[in-house]
C-alpha cells in the first residue's frame, strides 16, 4: 500500500528486518532501569491541608462591621497569597531551627562529603559547588526542593506537601510548616493592630488640640459678636424675635376681640332691645340688677291680679322695674366703654411691640454674616469632635484586640499530615515501563529514519528478470566508447571508470551524467533512456540513474519500453495500473504512481498498453501526463526501450535529452544509432559505454551529430 511517499508495507519489513537492532537495545534499557531503580535512595511524602477563610469571628470585628453577620469569602488572588506566606523565607528558617534540618545531611549535602562523580560534574561546570554556598543557601535549597505548596483548583484550600527520605521528618516537616504558617498569620494581626493603635494614639493626642482650639475659637467669637446661645441651643436675637412676633401676634388678637365685643353691645344699645350678650350677664352688677327685676316683674304679675293698672301698687312695681331697665343700660354702656378703654389699651400696646420687633429685625439682619461665620466655626469644632470620637472608638477596640493574645488566624489546618509508609520515589514500574516504551520508539524511529534517507545506500536491486540485461557479454577485441554529448556546447565526460560486474554501463558514467543533468537545470529535468539495441541493459541503466538522481532530488521513472516493459518487478506494487491505463483514462495519477522498493524513486509502470501502442504514444493525454509530472518532480526520467521500438520517436518532443546505452553493440550499430537520435529531434544525446569499455586500451572519441 502506498501513503502519500511512504511504503507502510516496506517499512514494516525493514522494521522486521532489524528487529535485532529495536528489540536488543529495549531489552537492555528495561533491564539496566530495573537494576538502576533499586539502587535509588527512597522518598517518602506527606501532606497538610489548610482552609483559610479570610474572615473574622463577629465578636472580634470592629464596631462598624458587627452589623454585617456573613462577610464576602477570600477569592482566588487571596488564596494564592496565602500560598506565598507558606512559601515564604521566615516560614522556611523557623521551620529548619525547629526541626534541626541543617544538621541532617539530606538537607545539607556537605556534611556527607562530596562524591568523585559529583566533584567530575562540579569540575566540569555542569552543577554547582555547594562549598562556595553558605550553609543557610545550602539548607534552604533542599528545603523549596523537597516542598511544594499549591491552592486546590475551585475551593480555599492549600496543600502543604514535603519529601524526605524519612517518612516521620515528611509528615513533622508538613504539620510544623502549617502550625507556623498559622502563627505567623496570627503575629502579622496582632503586629498590625498594635502598630495601629499606636498610630491612633499620636492622632487622638493631635485631635485633641485641634478640638480644643476649634471650641475656643467659637466661644471667643460668640462673645465678641454678642452672638450668645439661649434656650434650646437658639441664638438670643433670633430668641427675641421670635418672642417678640408672638407677643405681637396675642396683641393684635386681643385688641380685635375688645373691639368687636364693645362694637356689637353698643348697637344692641343702639337699638334699643334687649342685650343678651355673654359679657354683659358675666357683669356682677347686671346679674343683680336683673335679678331684682325679675322679682319685681312677679311682685307686679301678682298685683295685677288683684289690683287694677292705675293703683298705686303697680304704678310704684312698674316705677321700679324701669328704673331697673335704666341702670342695666347704664351698666352696659359703661361696660362698653371698658371694653373699648381695653381695645385702645391692646392697640398702644401692638405699636410698641411692632415698634421693637422692627428693632430686632434690623438687628438680626446686622449679624446674619457674624452668625454665618460662626455656624462654620461651629461645623469645624463639630467635625474635629466627631473625628475624635470615632478615633477613640478604634483606640479602644485596638487596645482590646490587642489584648487578647489567642485570637484565632483566619485559616485552620483542616487534614494533618500523617507518617506515609508507601514510597513516592522512585515509582519503579512506571519508570520502567516508560524508560523501555521510549527506547523502543527510540530505535523504531532509528531504523525508520534509516530507511527514508538511506534509499540510495541500500543493497542494489537484483531482479531475475533483468539479469539477462545486467550482464551482457563483451569482446576483448570491442572499442570502447566514452561519454559522447552530441550538442556542441556541452563539456566532454570523464573518462568512466570500470563498472560493477552486473551493470552493463559504469556506475560512474550515470553518476557523470547525473550530475551533468543537475548542472544543466531546467534543461536536464526531463532525460530518456534509449538502448542502441534490445537487451543491452536499457531498463537497468534507467533505474540506477534515477536511483543516484534520488540521492538529492525527487524523482519519477516512467516505463515506455512498449515491447519489454520490466519496471513493474522492482515496483512496490507491481499490479498498479501504468501510463497507457492513465492516458486511456482508466486510472488517475494517484493510482499509477508506485515506488521502487530500495530506494526512493517513483515509478510508473507502462500498464495495459495493448495492440494500439502507436495510438497510446501518439495520444494527446501522454504530453499532457508527463507535463505534469515535469510539474510534481524534479527529474522525469523515461524508459523507452530500444531505438527501433518506436516509442523514442515520439518523446523527442517532450524529452530535448536522451541518453544512449551501447554496452555490447558493434560501433557501427552505435554509431547509427545515436545519428537516428540526432535525426528525431533530440537537441543532447549523451552515449553511455558499455562496462568492458573501461578495460581496453582503444577510445572512440565523441562523434558530433548534427541535430
Amino acid at each position: 500500500m502506498i501513503d502519500g511517499d511512504l511504503d507502510m508495507r516496506e517499512l514494516r519489513r525493514a522494521l522486521w528486518r532489524r528487529r535485532r537492532w529495536i528489540i536488543i537495545p529495549t531489552i537492555l534499557a528495561c533491564a539496566l532501569t530495573a537494576v538502576g531503580v533499586n539502587f535509588l535512595t527512597l522518598r517518602y511524602k506527606s501532606e497538610a491541608r489548610i482552609l483559610y477563610e479570610g474572615r473574622e469571628n463577629i465578636f472580634l470585628r470592629p464596631e462598624v462591621d458587627k452589623a454585617t453577620q456573613e462577610r464576602s469569602g477570600a477569592d482566588q488572588e487571596a488564596v494564592t497569597s496565602q500560598v506565598q506566606l507558606v512559601l515564604s523565607r521566615e516560614v522556611a528558617l523557623d521551620v529548619i531551627k525547629q526541626l534541626k534540618l541543617n544538621e541532617r545531611p539530606e538537607f545539607d549535602p556537605v556534611l556527607r562529603g562530596i562524591s568523585p562523580l559529583k566533584y567530575l560534574l562540579i569540575t566540569a561546570g555542569v552543577v554547582r559547588d555547594p562549598m562556595r554556598m553558605t550553609a543557610e543557601e545550602r539548607v534552604l535549597e533542599a528545603y523549596y526542593e523537597r516542598l511544594t505548596a499549591f491552592a486546590i483548583e475551585r475551593s480555599r484550600v492549600i496543600a502543604i506537601e514535603f519529601q524526605s527520605y524519612d517518612p516521620e521528618l515528611a509528615a513533622r516537616a508538613a504539620n510544623a510548616i502549617a502550625a507556623r504558617y498559622l502563627e505567623v498569620q496570627q503575629t502579622a494581626k496582632q503586629d498590625q493592630t498594635r502598630a495601629a493603635g499606636q498610630w491612633l494614639a499620636g492622632e487622638i493626642d493631635g485631635l485633641r488640640r485641634k478640638v480644643a482650639e476649634a471650641e475656643a475659637k467659637v466661644e471667643q467669637y460668640r462673645a465678641q459678636t454678642n452672638l450668645f446661645v439661649g434656650t434650646n441651643n437658639t441664638n438670643l436675637s433670633n430668641q427675641q424675635l421670635g418672642e417678640f412676633n408672638s407677643q405681637l401676634g396675642a396683641a393684635r388678637a386681643q385688641k380685635a376681640d375688645a373691639e368687636s365685643r364693645a362694637k356689637l353691645i353698643r348697637g344692641l344699645l343702639e337699638k334699643g332691645g334687649s342685650i343678651e350678650v355673654s359679657d354683659v350677664f358675666n357683669s356682677e352688677i347686671i346679674r343683680r340688677l336683673s335679678e331684682q327685676r325679675a322679682t319685681l316683674r312677679g311682685q307686679l304679675a301678682e298685683q295685677s291680679s288683684t289690683l287694677l293698672e292705675r293703683h298705686p301698687r303697680i304704678k310704684e312695681l312698674k316705677a321700679q322695674i324701669a328704673d331697673l331697665d335704666l341702670q342695666i343700660r347704664h351698666e352696659a354702656e359703661r361696660l362698653v366703654r371698658g371694653l373699648e378703654n381695653d381695645a385702645r389699651i391692646a392697640d398702644a400696646r401692638v405699636q410698641a411691640l411692632s415698634a421693637n420687633l422692627d428693632q430686632l429685625k434690623r438687628q438680626a439682619a446686622s449679624t446674619n454674616e457674624q452668625d454665618v461665620e460662626l455656624r462654620a466655626l461651629e461645623r469645624e469644632a463639630k467635625a474635629q469632635r466627631e473625628l475624635l470620637e470615632s478615633y477613640l472608638a478604634r483606640y479602644r477596640e485596638a487596645n482590646a484586640r490587642e489584648s487578647i493574645a489567642t485570637a484565632p488566624p483566619e485559616a485552620r489546618v483542616i487534614s494533618p499530615a500523617v507518617v506515609s509508609n508507601t514510597p513516592f520515589f522512585p515509582k519503579k514500574v512506571p519508570t520502567v515501563l516508560v524508560v523501555t516504551l521510549a527506547m523502543l520508539l527510540l530505535t523504531s524511529g532509528v531504523v525508520v529514519t534509516g530507511e527514508l534517507l538511506g534509499g540510495g545506500s541500500l543493497p542494489r536491486l537484483r531482479s531475475p528478470s533483468l539479469v539477462p540485461e545486467m550482464e551482457p557479454e563483451v569482446e576483448a577485441d570491442e572499442p570502447l566508447h566514452e561519454p559522447t554529448f552530441v550538442a556542441a556546447a556541452a563539456p566532454p565526460m570523464p573518462r568512466p571508470m570500470v563498472a560493477p560486474k552486473e551493470l552493463g554501463v559504469p556506475i560512474d558514467a550515470l553518476e557523470e551524467l547525473a550530475a551533468y543533468l543537475t548542472e544543466a537545470g531546467e534543461a536536464g529535468r526531463r532525460v530518456t533512456v534509449v538502448g542502441a539495441a534490445r537487451e543491452v541493459g536499457t531498463t537497468l541503466a534507467a533505474l540506477t540513474l534515477a536511483r543516484v538522481l534520488s540521492k538529492r532530488a525527487g524523482v519519477v521513472l516512467v516505463d515506455l519500453a512498449v515491447a519489454t516493459p520490466n519496471l513493474a518487478a522492482v515496483a512496490a506494487d507491481a499490479a498498479a495500473p501504468g501510463i497507457a491505463d492513465l492516458v486511456n483514462g482508466t486510472a488517475s495519477f494517484g493510482d499509477v504512481i508506485t515506488r521502487d522498493r530500495l530506494s526512493r524513486v517513483h515509478i510508473v509502470t507502462a500498464g495495459e498498453i495493448g495492440d494500439d501502442v502507436d495510438e497510446t504514444l501518439a495520444s494527446p493525454h501522454l504530453v499532457v501526463a508527463i507535463e505534469a509530472l515535469v510539474q510534481s518532480y524534479d527529474h522525469v526520467v523515461i524508459d523507452a526501450g530500444a531505438v527501433g521500438d518506436g516509442a523514442a520517436g515520439r518523446l523527442a518532443r517532450l524529452t530535448p535529452k536522451a541518453a544512449l546505452v551501447v554496452a555490447g553493440t558493434d560501433p557501427a550499430v552505435a554509431q547509427a544509432a545515436q545519428l537516428r537520435l540526432a535525426s528525431m529531434g533530440f537537441d543532447d544525446v549523451v552515449v553511455l559505454p558499455g562496462a568492458a569499455a573501461a578495460d581496453g586500451n582503444e577510445t572512440v572519441p565523441p562523434t558530433p551529430v548534427a541535430a
